[in-house]
């Protein structure tokens, strides 16, 4: 994770200078812990590399972002059995040594199977989403191309969805070590805080995801981040928030994001739609169902029309939709009835769309288990 806590005590810094060392940046809560660090801590023996490597945060991210590729690799080991990089067509990449992933769509999908369609190596994938973000800079381009060419870090080029647990959290580790020696309150900065908070997610590791992204928040209100943008970096802290348990303070922040997303692009814009199902899922989390079915009732048919019946909004809107009518201990037989009926279109759609390995498919799987055990109980009780 980034190094917001004293290396010594661990003490919390936040974004204060404080002290550090002089030769490798490594940072600490004052001069005492600073010099039992170095005395009894062992940090002397690590100094040196520590700076030739960049300091100690481009040293913690190599470092992390090694395991994170070594740890992707094997879980992809078996999927990528015998095949090879569609970026630079080797089993091994030639400079990390490192093995083959693929953690987007791509693959068995619609019945069909792919080959090696989406396979390649997390360096591989890493290098072309730095390049075309260099490109746009180098050229100028405006705010809405750079970010377009930004996706390339989060999103498969082949199957245009995004990449998803231990993929998403390497690559979330690979961007971080791409511009973490950027100027503080850089906005490539900030993004790669952001994408590495979301890898982090990915995988569970919310304690660490919810530091980075409050240091994303911290770091760009601090420097007068745009109101759109702040609203992003806020609806994915919001979402820390209810994974940790915190629901009532990430209620409060979404609802924040959604009503002002509201007003600034329409209820029909995406980013608004995945506002309203997260406002949605955390009412769900504190058992107020009735204002998440309203909300719900009011905006899938709205996504279903727009983005589609396979966009993965429009699947987790509905997963949300039918969970809360199950769960609801207000809920009737025919509720039951008509979140299995929902739900059982929608594992067909996600598993259609997405494959059935998919996170998504799987999660609408389990709901649906769910959702018919709690109709055959409450049909056995009446």
């Amino acid at each position: 994770m980034i190094l917001t806590q004293c290396a010594a005590c661990a003490a919390p810094l936040g974004f204060a200078l404080g002290k550090k060392c002089s030769r490798c940046s490594t940072r600490y809560c004052g001069p005492a812990c600073q010099a039992q660090h170095w005395k009894e801590d062992g940090h002397e023996k690590f100094c040196k590399k520590i700076r030739k490597e960049g300091g100690a945060e481009q040293y913690n991210a190599n470092k992390k972002h090694a395991e994170a590729v070594k740890a992707a690799t094997k879980a992809c080991a078996e999927d990528t059995n015998g095949q090879t990089c569609y970026i630079c067509m080797e089993v091994v990449h030639p400079r990390t040594g490192e093995g083959l992933v693929r953690g987007c769509v791509c693959g068995d999908r619609d019945g069909v199977a792919a080959g090696t369609t989406g396979i390649a190596h997390v360096s591989c994938l890493a290098e072309q989403a730095k390049i075309l973000v260099a490109e746009a800079e180098e050229n100028n381009l405006d705010a809405r191309t750079l970010c377009s060419k930004w996706e390339r870090w989060n999103m498969c080029s082949l199957c245009e969805q995004e990449y998803h647990g231990v993929v998403r959290c390497a690559l979330g580790w690979a961007c971080w070590k791409t511009y973490v020696r950027r100027p503080e309150g850089h906005m490539l900065k900030n993004n790669a805080m952001t994408e590495l908070g979301n890898g982090l997610s990915e995988v569970g590791h919310h304690t660490d995801a919810l530091i980075v992204m409050e240091a994303d928040l911290a770091m760009r209100r601090s420097r007068g981040t745009p109101g759109n943008f702040l609203l992003i970096v806020q609806g994915n802290l919001a979402n820390i928030y209810d994974l940790v348990g915190r629901h009532e303070e990430a209620l409060e922040m979404y609802r924040n994001v959604y009503f002002k997303k509201l007003e600034l692009y329409g209820e029909e814009h995406r980013s608004t739609v995945l506002s309203a199902n997260n406002y949605a899922d955390t009412l769900r989390s504190l058992g107020r169902f009735k204002e998440n079915k309203s909300l719900l009732r009011r905006t899938i048919p709205m996504a279903r029309r727009v983005l589609g019946e396979g966009n993965d909004l429009t699947i987790m809107m509905r997963n949300n939709y039918a969970k809360a009518l199950c769960i609801d201990p207000a809920a009737t037989l025919e509720d039951r009835r008509e979140a299995v009926r929902a739900l059982d279109e929608t594992v067909s759609i996600a598993r259609r769309v997405f494959g059935d390995s998919h996170p998504l498919a799987v999660q609408v799987g389990t709901s649906l288990r769910n959702s018919r055990a709690a109709f055959v109980a409450h049909e056995a009780s009446k």
